[in-house]
């Protein structure tokens, strides 16, 4: 393979002439945009520890009322990108976010699509386009792109969630915005339930649901039975894993990035392929050991990682007595429209 001229090889009045007429010389910087074999992501193997962060979270609601937060979250942000930039991967952001009992957070719709996966306690809620969806631990409730949503607290204990939102693609296509509302009607509507039977849907007078988000709430609950009878059900099976999909025609759940949850069995270790996509390691009940590549986290409950793109990845359980649920965030939706998505041997 020949090595490519530098821009330093060029004459000076040379560089000066195309910067004049905004032009670049494209050899000098083809191997940063074009490697060869594999990307080289900047994304980096990163853990953010919920013991560590916890407290910095409790003390931003000491220090900072909604009111002049509107969003009091604390960003989990990925030094292969550089903190300023507020991003867990190329497409992926994440953030935890505080809510403390009597708070409201304002309604507004923004490009982003965003879900909340409830870390801890009670007594909280979203309202997404009127319909009222509780939060507690483990739920994963959805907040698409332009949808109205705010979040309210009528309980007594301090509610915490995890963000995870599209926001670096979105403004990295110049469409990044939010419109600010007032607070919603909330309508008797609750597709947690209208959904709660697998092959079993609502057909009013013999027509079918065609929003493109009919369920907006996943329960933990129900999530975690789904695993335990899936692992019953299939105890030679590989992984035991349920995806987030759209209960009319099963398509993700979302349009850009794709959301399951995984059951470790007590003591089991699973190897994943080499894919595309980055992915997002949240631990719901239990704990993991991660490793991607040389690298290596011990993941206790409430824990959070991501690891880049076409990186080996083994999910080890911790205990060997009781199972380990961990909730997956991931880019292969997108991977997969723009006709991107590789697994590798």
């Amino acid at each position: 393979m020949s090595e490519l001229g530098t821009l330093e090889d060029l004459p000076a009045d040379y560089r000066q002439a195309l910067s004049a007429q905004n032009l670049v010389p494209l050899w000098p910087s083809l191997r940063a945009v074009l490697p060869h074999g594999q990307p080289g992501p900047r994304t980096r193997a990163t853990m953010w520890s919920y013991e560590s962060l916890r407290p910095l979270l409790m003390q931003a609601g000491e220090l900072t009322p909604i009111e002049k937060a509107e969003r009091r979250v604390l960003v989990l942000a990925n030094p292969g990108h550089g903190l300023e930039k507020m991003q867990a991967s190329s497409s992926m952001y994440l953030g935890m976010q505080l809510l403390l009992p009597g708070e409201w957070a304002p309604a507004h719709r923004h490009t982003p699509n965003a879900v909340r996966m409830i870390v801890e306690g009670t007594g909280a809620y979203t309202t997404v386009n009127g319909e009222k969806c509780p939060m507690q631990r483990g739920d994963l409730i959805l907040t698409p792109t332009g949808l109205w949503h705010e979040h309210g607290h009528d309980g007594d204990e301090a509610v915490v969630w995890l963000d995870v939102l599209d926001l670096p693609l979105v403004y990295y296509m110049e469409a990044s915005y939010a419109v600010e509302g007032e607070k919603q009607d909330v309508v008797p509507r609750r597709g947690d339930r209208e959904y709660l039977r697998g092959g079993v849907v609502p057909s009013p007078v013999f027509t079918r649901d065609t929003s493109a988000y009919p369920m907006l709430r996943y329960p933990w609950s129900d999530v975690r039975a789904a695993l335990e009878a899936l692992a019953a059900d299939r105890p030679g099976s590989d992984a035991v894993q349920v995806a987030y999909v759209n209960p009319e025609d099963g398509s993700n759940c979302q349009n850009i990035l794709g959301f399951s949850a995984l059951m470790l069995r007590p003591g089991e270790t699973l190897a994943l392929p080499a894919r595309s996509p980055a992915m997002v390691f949240h631990v719901i009940e239990g704990g993991a050991l991660v490793s991607a590549g040389d690298t290596a986290f011990t993941l206790a409950e409430a824990d959070t990682c991501c690891v880049p793109g076409f990186a080996r990845v083994t999910l080890k359980n911790r205990s060997t007595t009781e199972p380990a649920f961990i909730f997956i965030a991931d880019e292969s939706p997108l991977h997969r429209k723009l006709g991107l998505y590789e697994v590798r041997a």
